[in-house]
């Protein structure tokens, strides 16, 4: 994919960085030449140097052909310009940061399709942490309506050595969860399991259930007494 990116601040760089890790094109705008010449000479991608609200610059680094653009600039105001460029343009994925609750709708209305706010990922990151210590890792959808698991299995865990057919049927398992993911080792890729799975100690496993059942699902996979 050509991915163009607006901004060459923390997230910029980074996102560039693992973009271009994973095989796309990549192209930044940023007013700033020593940023601008970071992003040639670092991260190895063609970067542009003018305003990425400048129609301009945005057709001279290639937004006719971008398959995705992001808006990462350091005002909401100048982003929102960007993505209502890049909706002209016809652009399919236009992504953007938000800073401030009050720019989600216009900039839906402007045309982005993703619209990520950075300080309410990073307090419910946070917040996971302290309130789950026993999860790996926490991804809500639809809303915080699903939330999908990592969590490793324990020595001592009732479902070690069971398989997923045998768990399934446990009355302790939670209602309304399904194990998706399992990953024998952490050098192992993830795989999707079948009923004949059997989970081992020390594996770790993906779990979806809604919001409400999380604490039931901790205690069901590590042991009723895992959690303080």
């Amino acid at each position: 994919m050509y991915v163009l990116i607006g901004g060459a601040g923390l997230v910029g760089l980074n996102l560039a960085q693992k973009l271009v890790d994973l095989g796309h094109t990549i192209a930044i705008i940023d007013l700033n030449p020593a940023a601008c010449r970071y992003a040639r000479e670092q991260l190895g991608v063609m970067a542009f140097e003018g305003s990425a609200v400048s129609t301009e610059t945005l057709v001279e680094a290639g937004i006719r052909k971008a398959d995705a653009v992001v808006a990462a600039l350091h005002s909401d105001a100048l982003n929102l310009a960007m993505v209502a460029l890049a909706k002209h343009y016809g652009v399919a994925q236009i992504l953007t940061r938000m800073r401030h609750r009050d720019f989600a709708e216009p900039y839906r209305i402007a045309g982005a399709t993703s619209v990520i706010n950075a300080i309410d990922l990073a307090v419910s990151t946070m917040v996971n942490a302290i309130e789950y210590p026993q999860v790996e890792s926490m991804l809500h959808f639809e809303q915080d309506q699903i939330e999908v698991l990592k969590l490793p299995i324990p020595k001592g865990s009732p479902i070690a050595d069971r398989s997923l057919m045998d768990i399934a049927q446990d009355p302790k398992f939670p209602k309304g969860s399904l194990i998706i993911g399992y990953q024998a080792h952490r050098t192992e890729d993830l795989m999707i399991p079948n009923g004949q799975t059997v989970l081992e100690e020390g594996s770790t496993i993906l779990m979806v259930t809604k919001p409400g059942a999380i604490h039931q699902v901790i205690d069901f996979v590590q042991g009723e007494g895992s959690r303080e």
